[in-house]
């Protein structure tokens, strides 16, 4: 969520999914269009609009990238006992 001002409401910022943006419009205020048909005019300049959108997608891909490094513990199976993880290997094609 990225976290925005109402034009002259700058004393109660709201959050905003990033992902319903569609479209920022400088007219000259800012006006955001959202995927449901909403528009909403924000203080914030669209540049400003822009780099908080790529500050939470940055964000996103950092802690989900962090989160890959830590090894995952395989689920329990029946009785307790610990599932192993598939091994694949290759197989070689042979005609028949």
């Amino acid at each position: 969520m990225i976290t925005l001002n109402r034009l002259g409401h700058s004393d109660e910022p709201f959050q905003l999914n990033p992902d319903m943006i569609v479209t920022v419009e400088s007219t000259p205020d800012t006006v955001i269009a959202l995927a449901t048909g909403a528009k909403v005019v924000v203080a914030e300049t669209p540049e400003e609009v822009v780099a908080a959108v790529h500050a939470n997608r940055a964000a996103v891909l950092s802690d989900a990238l962090r989160r890959r490094g830590t090894p995952r513990q395989p689920a329990p199976g029946p009785a307790g006992l610990r599932r192993e993880s598939p091994r694949l290997s290759a197989v070689e094609d042979t005609p028949s």
